[in-house]
């Protein structure tokens, strides 16, 4: 009978893959020996696998140009890293190792901007798309890069009320952008967006604001949908209410040549993830040209901002199993060695689930289990894949060491987690370690921080 938990996930899954096999009951993550990182650096353990980073964005590159040439699409392509996404140097660094522009989204991103800048790593040239709501500091920040001479940077207009604001003050011309407030999900707490200004304002607004002041050129309309890119009706609806709009602000704004498709291409959150990254990317290229030749305006230029997309797919988390309670006749819980809330917040804070698979003992058999985390929180638990309502580790065992691991959470929860500073019941944030290649693409690892120490909560919270 087929009961180990190797015969399981063969089963259920196409596996091995390109990113995941076993050797010797133990599991390989793109060719990485995960039990040798555990040897060396125990856990709980962060992992940065950098070099998925520039996978993907090659992978959005080639997607996009190709989406173009079978259609002669006559506009550009240009690739933007959401920095919210995650800020690490590291992150950072590989990321514009590729060519790729920047999406700003709060004043102590400029503080990155210029960091950047001055180790040589951010030339001046580069698209700067600053959205989100600007306060002063911001907004100075702002003022600043375009009076340093970094050439695109393109705020996006949030509101009608911030051109007046970065205009005050600033001598140089400026390129701007406006953002739509588009139409949210039919399921979300309210109907538009808080983002952005209002389809019916856009034209009016130009003609008042922007059409006759030669400081201001309009360069960019922002569509965002916050579900990201999805085959649903609700996003080509949106999609194309957007070039729509573009179209008719194009007619009377000749510098208008480039529209900003926000929203990102979704990442696999499950071993059965399906999703056609060819179709939809051909889908919105030959929409977009459609639409413009039916209106009979030139295609844009398209900016793409892709945060998740770019980096959430290096990230992984490593945890020991310390032991196994039993609660009732049914419930086991696995307890691991670190928690749930404090380094996987999303899976708490709006249910997000990731892949996830044991390390080791693969040639075990399997039992449904409950993984509970070591904060006295009810919620600090996961129980269930985003395929199935349960999940299967390798049947416990007292004397033999289990370790789990969970991929692709690679954006948002370092910071959404609070890296560094104080966390729930005061669980430590965990090693953080880098994976790259060398020339001959051999891996190696460097630690980029330590386990949090006692000392620095100490210290943070004043004693």
């Amino acid at each position: 009978m087929k009961n180990k938990y190797i015969d399981l996930i063969e089963q259920s899954f196409e596996f091995p893959s390109e990113e995941f096999k076993v050797e010797n009951n133990e599991l390989y993550w793109y060719d990485v020996p995960l039990m040798d990182l555990i040897k060396q650096y125990g856990t709980p353990l962060r992992i940065a696998y950098l070099p998925k980073i520039a996978q993907n964005i090659k992978k959005a590159r080639r997607m996009f140009n190709v989406a173009m040439a079978k259609v002669e699409y006559m506009g550009d392509y240009n690739y933007c890293y959401c920095t919210k996404s995650s800020h690490f140097s590291f992150v950072m660094e590989e990321v514009l190792k590729h060519d790729v522009n920047l999406e700003t989204s709060s004043a102590f991103d400029i503080n990155l901007i210029d960091a950047l800048h001055e180790n040589g790593l951010l030339v001046k040239d580069k698209f700067i798309i600053c959205n989100g709501f600007k306060r002063p500091q911001y907004v100075e920040g702002i003022q600043r890069l375009v009076n340093e001479g970094f050439t695109n940077v393109i705020p996006s207009l949030d509101n009608v009320f911030e051109l007046d604001q970065i205009l005050n003050g600033l001598d140089k011309h400026i390129k701007v952008g406006i953002r739509v407030a588009t139409e949210e999900e039919p399921k979300f707490d309210f109907y538009t967006s808080r983002l952005g200004i209002c389809y019916k304002d856009i034209v009016p607004y130009y003609k008042e604001k922007i059409a006759n002041n030669k400081q201001v050129e309009l360069k960019m309309l922002h569509f965002f949908i916050n579900t990201g890119i999805r085959d649903t009706a609700y996003y080509w609806n949106e999609l194309n209410r957007c070039v729509e709009k573009y179209c008719e602000l194009r007619k009377i704004c000749p510098t208008l040549d480039s529209l900003n498709i926000g929203g990102g291409l979704p990442i696999q959150a499950h071993l059965d993830f399906n999703y056609d990254y060819e179709y939809m990317v051909e889908e919105i290229v030959s929409q977009i040209k459609n639409t413009c030749n039916a209106n009979g305006v030139p295609e844009p230029n398209i900016f793409t901002e892709f945060g998740s997309y770019t980096v959430g797919e290096s990230g992984a988390i490593l945890y020991s199993i310390v032991n196994q309670k039993k609660q009732n006749d049914r419930e086991l819980w696995n307890m691991i060695d670190s928690s749930f809330i404090t380094t996987l917040p999303d899976t708490w804070a709006i249910d997000q689930r990731f892949p996830f698979l044991a390390i080791n003992n693969w040639d075990k058999p399997y039992e449904r289990v409950h993984l509970g985390g070591l904060t006295c929180d009810s919620m600090d638990f996961y129980n269930a894949e985003a395929h199935s309502n349960a999940i299967f580790m390798p049947r416990y065992q007292q004397d033999q060491d289990q370790y789990v691991g969970f991929f692709h959470m690679g954006a948002y929860q370092e910071s959404l987690s609070g890296f560094g500073g104080i966390q729930h019941c005061l669980i430590p944030a965990p090693k953080l370690v880098i994976i790259d290649r060398d020339e001959n693409g051999e891996y190696f690892t460097k630690l980029f921080a330590k386990e949090q120490s006692y000392k620095s909560m100490m210290k943070i919270l004043g004693y």
